[in-house]
């Protein structure tokens, strides 16, 4: 959750204490019998880093991308698993997606090539917190738009975002509750208060505080109860185990991430909004073409949002893939891409217009290109964003400017829906 520490607590075990209470080292109850709502759910996969989209999504048909990529360029299709696999004559799948092209052909997988913020800035840090507060270009503190947007599901009462795998992501910051949950395997642990003599020491501690006992018994309970649930032998197998050795944020521990996630959003229906991100995406060297870092987290994207796939399949629901910026259209000279402009969004759901790719493209000519070496941002991001919370959360028009203050809607995108 949101932690906001009060400014006149100056007790260092009562400003402890109010961080437990606030969730940061618990987690909310899980309502098993919250009614599912008519309307559909969010899932949204940011990979850190800036991924390069134009090895994902191959444009195989503009002649200039085998040119500016000698060695990371993935081959056209001739069919086998060693090349692009064609979805039109334009574009491709990166072979290490193969997982993902039944989806393509099933209409419900398409891909906005030329999407992105509209502020130029290539620091990773300033473009993750454009995206995250929804507000391109500004550095001024502000409440992340998922969060902000929690507070406009249910008339503001209740918990409806869960991120899970990063222990505070400023997209779910601000002053709406959220539920976090730890990466991997440690969302299986209960954590230290589950051992009885620690509980016993901490109550110690705060003899004579009740109420703030009473709150970190909850959180704790609330914590084992999730811990439980998450560890039941259906949760459980070699692939979890793996994924969860490979590390903190890495691509390869996103499928379990997406797993747990899939799992607390099916037990708490009032769990609308869930976040999802991974790191190691930033490939200035040696970053491979069919095989490499690269091919190995798309692999391990590919299995993420077939997870996402299985368990976010209703009418409504939603997952969505984004990363802060692109890559350079031209290789560099360590075989790798350096910090781009635009890139590609992904949209994943039954009511997804899918198995084409939408919005402008014109190509890889230099003199298409943004500053003549990136793909351009011809679609702003939070209008893309901006048609997902209508057709898939039913918000208006008018309420998502509450979300995306200043954004103009995109009409050229209005088909990426199905009415």
């Amino acid at each position: 959750m949101t932690l906001k520490v009060n400014p006149m607590l100056f007790n260092r075990r009562e400003a402890i204490l109010q961080t437990i209470s606030m969730g940061a080292f618990a987690l909310p109850a899980i309502s098993a019998t919250a009614e599912a709502s008519s309307s559909g759910r969010l899932v949204l996969v940011f990979l850190r880093g800036a991924y390069d989209g134009l090895s994902m999504l191959v444009p195989h048909g503009d002649v200039r991308y085998s040119q500016i990529r000698p060695n990371i360029g993935i081959p056209k299709p001739d069919g086998s698993l060693k090349t692009a696999l064609a979805l039109d004559a334009t574009f491709g799948l990166h072979p290490a997606c193969a997982a993902l092209l039944p989806l393509w052909q099933q209409g419900v997988l398409a891909a906005i090539p030329c999407a992105g913020s509209p502020d130029s800035s290539r620091s990773h840090f300033d473009a993750q917190y454009h995206w995250e507060t929804g507000k391109p270009g500004s550095s001024s503190p502000s409440a992340g738009w998922l969060n902000v947007l929690s507070g406009m599901i249910g008339n503001g009462v209740g918990l409806h975002a869960l991120g899970v795998g990063e222990s505070s992501p400023r997209i779910l910051s601000g002053p709406r509750p959220v539920q976090l949950v730890g990466n991997g395997m440690s969302a299986t642990r209960p954590g230290t208060l589950a051992e009885s003599k620690t509980r016993d020491a901490m109550l110690q501690l705060y003899a004579g505080h009740e109420k703030m006992a009473s709150a970190m018994l909850e959180g704790a309970n609330n914590r084992m109860s999730t811990a439980t649930m998450l560890r039941a032998p259906s949760m459980t197998s070699s692939n979890e185990q793996q994924a969860a050795n490979n590390g903190a944020g890495s691509p390869q521990g996103l499928a379990l991430d997406a797993k747990h996630l899939g799992t607390l959003m099916h037990q708490n229906r009032q769990l609308q909004l869930g976040f999802l991100s991974s790191g190691g995406w930033d490939t200035h060297i040696n970053q491979g073409n069919v095989t490499g870092l690269l091919a190995n987290n798309l692999t391990n994207l590919s299995n993420t949002l077939i997870q996402l796939r299985a368990a976010f399949n209703e009418p409504n629901d939603l997952v969505m893939v984004a990363s802060e910026f692109g890559r350079t259209c031209a290789e560099n000279g360590t075989r790798g891409t350096d910090h781009g402009h635009g890139n590609v969004m992904w949209l994943l759901g039954n009511r997804v217009e899918g198995g084409k790719c939408h919005g402008r493209w014109d190509g890889l000519a230099q003199n298409q290109l943004n500053e003549g070496r990136d793909l351009p941002v011809h679609h702003d991001f939070r209008g893309v964003f901006a048609q997902a919370l209508v057709a898939s959360l039913g918000l208006s028009k008018a309420s998502v400017g509450e979300v995306f203050p200043g954004y103009r809607w995109d009409h050229s995108l209005d088909g990426i829906f199905k009415g």
